[in-house]
């Protein structure tokens, strides 16, 4: 029903009028908000960032939209060396990547959320200390900060999994309701974190963001995982992988 988009990367073809910072023959990747599952695709110059020499397509791929939102729910939470944190969705494209920056920001302990018991191996050796599953009456010792990527009914838990005074950062379009009640009651904070926002308001911050998470991959810091590689006709499958959240990581498709 509608031109879908998505994370994309490749290599330059053509450069509309106007454009400066990238020519025929570069390496791109960005988020294309249309007609992103095809062999040509428009990308906006300012969603736009070199692939450097040392990685794929793929990596690209895996590594540059997810990172920048992991990276920048993770700097809603405001963190400090030797807080604890708990991440939802932790073996997802954005999860599985905010687990470890999450660590190398310093995080004493790193727990992920999970819906399915067998994801708690993948988890936990990309440096989380615990897992937990969302059915879990309780997921742990309570956290400095959540971040969250699921919403709905999750909201609730994740915020009685805070200490008093913790910051939970919701940036899932899952909605959800939080009681005024709970916040007051443990002095807890919650913020809403939207990655559009900052690439339109504050391009600075979003470019120092891309160069982190690039330097952090090169030197080793960073490990995107991709679930599998598919085919462009057999994209049905690699929606029916995520929508049945058996997904390890990225789940990328090759045109």
């Amino acid at each position: 029903p509608v031109p879908l988009g998505g994370e994309i990367a490749g290599e330059v073809v053509a450069a509309g009028a106007g454009v400066t910072r990238f020519t025929a023959g570069d390496r791109v990747t960005g988020l294309c908000f249309g007609h992103g599952y095809a062999d040509f695709a428009l990308l906006h110059e300012a969603m736009a960032s070199p692939v450097p020499d040392a990685a794929s397509a793929v990596d690209a791929v895996a590594l540059v939209r997810s990172g920048l939102v992991a990276l920048g729910a993770l700097e809603a939470a405001r963190p400090e060396p030797g807080e604890t944190a708990l991440i939802t969705a932790a073996a997802s494209g954005v999860g599985h990547l905010a687990v470890q920056l999450a660590r190398a920001r310093g995080a004493s302990r790193v727990v992920g959320a999970v819906s399915d018991p067998a994801k708690g191996a993948f988890v936990r050796g990309l440096g989380a200390d615990a897992t937990a599953l969302y059915t879990d009456g309780s997921w742990g010792e309570p956290v400095d900060y959540v971040l969250d990527a699921v919403g709905g009914e999750l909201l609730t838990p994740a915020l009685t999994a805070l200490v008093p005074g913790g910051r939970l950062v919701a940036y899932s379009s899952g909605g959800g309701t939080i009681r005024a009640y709970d916040l007051l009651v443990g002095a807890k904070s919650v913020t809403g974190f939207q990655m559009a926002r900052i690439a339109r308001e504050r391009p600075e911050l979003y470019e120092r963001w891309r160069r982190e998470l690039w330097r952090m991959f090169t030197d080793g810091t960073l490990r995107p995982v991709v679930h599998g590689e598919f085919a462009l006709e057999d994209a049905a499958r690699a929606h029916e992988v995520i929508e049945s959240r058996r997904n390890l990581g990225k789940v990328v498709l090759r045109p």
